[in-house]
């Protein structure tokens, strides 16, 4: 063991921060690239439209559980909702904070919500629509 520390070998290194270009998808078309904003933009789209656990070649942190939502009270949806779209989209390293959510119960069987995603390239309003 090194003095001073707590067993573990200390090692210097340095994060390397991931490009935010990719493909854009223009319906069910890949069109060009997108970078920035536009790309954070994608990403939040393909989150929320991505069942977690449901695909194997997606991590385990990708995604959003939507599934069991369908059939329980709205009461119980929409604070749910709110958690699970802000450990969704918070695990995107561009994406700093979810707030304004706004929820609309006015469709029979759906929930429909929406929400400001604060990135690091600006605040992107998002919503989604949840059969329940």
């Amino acid at each position: 063991m090194i003095p001073g520390t707590s067993g573990f070998l200390q090692q210097d290194f340095e994060l390397e921060e991931q490009p935010s270009y990719t493909f854009k998808l223009n319906n069910s078309n890949v069109r060009g690239y997108a970078d920035g904003l536009e790309a954070v933009k994608q990403a939040i789209c393909k989150i929320l439209l991505t069942e977690r656990y449901q695909y194997v070649m997606y991590s385990a942190n990708y995604g959003i559980e939507l599934l069991d939502l369908f059939g329980q009270p709205a009461s119980y949806v929409c604070p749910e909702l709110e958690r699970r779209i802000t450990e969704a989209l918070t695990w995107d390293d561009r994406i700093e904070s979810v707030s304004d959510f706004e929820f609309d119960l006015s469709k029979k069987g759906t929930v429909g919500v929406s929400f400001t995603a604060h990135t690091v390239f600006g605040d992107v309003r998002a919503e989604r629509e949840v059969n329940v």
